[in-house]
């Protein structure tokens, strides 16, 4: 065969399928980082806007006097922000303390004990998981006016308390559960062999290999208690919580101090999740 009749190398469909093994290689990380970037954008945005410089109204950036540090030197300066967000830390606090403590107690009754209708508590524990926010919301509505508004218990704090303690215990029971049904039950029993009463087994081996789950079953019902806005709107009357002042704040502008507060609790929140992952790599040496 001459040299005039040797095909040419096709480096069109090599390049094409160079690029093609590229993206097959880095497709998990190229999909990390676009779920990443989705996630952070409104972050970012909170964030980048707690320095606008506004005047009515904070949905646009101000060129003029921006950026600007005087709502985080005043982040009460806004009429109502901190009132607000005290009002959701009491929740928050309040629900996930009784959450925490009923649901743990739940879980350890579905696992650890057989009782009739265990399996139908079991299936019931998912419904104000799986209920819509607005039906639960309007639920809890009708509840508290025509029943508990006979015993002096009128729409406010006290029903806001009630509302997100009843769906934090669905997430208490089903995180706390999962931790349990992972133990190794012959750790308990070699704690007998060693003598161990019932009570000293569970103080010295079940409970603290359950409390990391406990741990995170309390943070995610505070997290929820302070994100919830349908469910308390419904049944806050005049109580005003962080986000309901931040929905109500959206029909004359948001204030700055919003986001700064907004952010700020972000922050809070990965600092704990940084320590929390510390500590358990420490303890895992």
């Amino acid at each position: 065969m001459s040299a005039a009749t040797i095909p040419a190398p096709r480096t069109g469909v090599s390049r094409g399928r160079r690029i093609k093994n590229w993206l097959a290689d880095h497709f998990a990380i190229i999909a990390a980082i676009v779920v990443l970037v989705y996630l952070f954008v409104p972050v970012a945005y909170t964030f980048v806007f707690s320095f606008n410089n506004y005047r009515k109204s904070n949905i646009t950036w101000v060129s003029e006097g921006s950026p600007t540090l005087k709502h985080w030197q005043n982040p009460c300066g806004a009429p109502g922000v901190c009132d607000a967000l005290v009002t959701s830390l009491k929740v928050g606090a309040i629900a996930t303390v009784v959450a925490t403590v009923l649901g743990t107690m739940l879980a350890f009754a579905l696992v650890r004990h057989v009782w009739r209708g265990r399996s139908a508590a079991s299936t019931l524990v998912f419904i104000p998981m799986a209920t819509p926010e607005i039906v639960l919301g309007a639920s809890l509505l009708t509840i508290f006016v025509q029943g508990f508004s006979r015993f002096g218990l009128d729409l406010g704090f006290w029903t806001i308390v009630i509302a997100h303690i009843m769906f934090c215990i669905s997430f208490v029971v089903v995180t706390v559960k999962a931790r349990l049904q992972s133990l190794d039950p012959r750790l308990e029993e070699a704690a007998a062999d060693l003598y161990a009463g019932p009570a000293a087994s569970f103080w010295r081996v079940t409970f603290p290999l359950v409390l990391p789950g406990i741990v995170g079953a309390a943070l995610l019902s505070f997290s929820l208690s302070f994100d919830d806005f349908i469910i308390t709107n419904f049944v806050s009357g005049d109580e005003t919580t962080f986000p309901k002042f931040v929905y109500v704040s959206y029909l004359r502008g948001i204030p700055a101090q919003a986001n700064v507060i907004g952010f700020s609790m972000f922050l809070i929140a990965v600092i704990l999740v940084i320590l929390g992952q510390t500590i358990s790599s420490r303890r895992k040496r």
